[in-house]
């Protein structure tokens, strides 16, 4: 039988990698350099938000299995990706 939890996240990551998947299919269709930069501008969006939400479920189904500390050094983790990302 598998966790509810676990069938949550392998949904979210078939619906991101669908998600991925279209934008490449868009970009090829439109071949366009500045429609393409576009559409994966919109997919920087999607990546952090599965990753948060993903992460976050795995975290409430782990909660009896791992200690508060652990979750807020993963999600200070995390934050620190995301921070990275928008510094220059």
């Amino acid at each position: 039988m598998i966790e509810r939890a676990l069938l949550l996240i392998i949904l979210l990551r078939v619906i991101s990698g669908s998600i991925e998947i279209t934008a490449a299919a868009l970009m090829f269709k439109f071949n366009d350099l500045e429609k393409a930069f576009y559409i994966n501008s919109l997919l920087a969006l999607v990546g952090p938000f599965i990753l948060i939400v993903t992460t976050g479920i795995a975290l409430h189904g782990l909660t009896e299995k791992v200690s508060l500390v652990r979750m807020i050094c993963l999600f200070a983790g995390i934050f620190l990706i995301l921070y990275s990302l928008k510094s220059e």
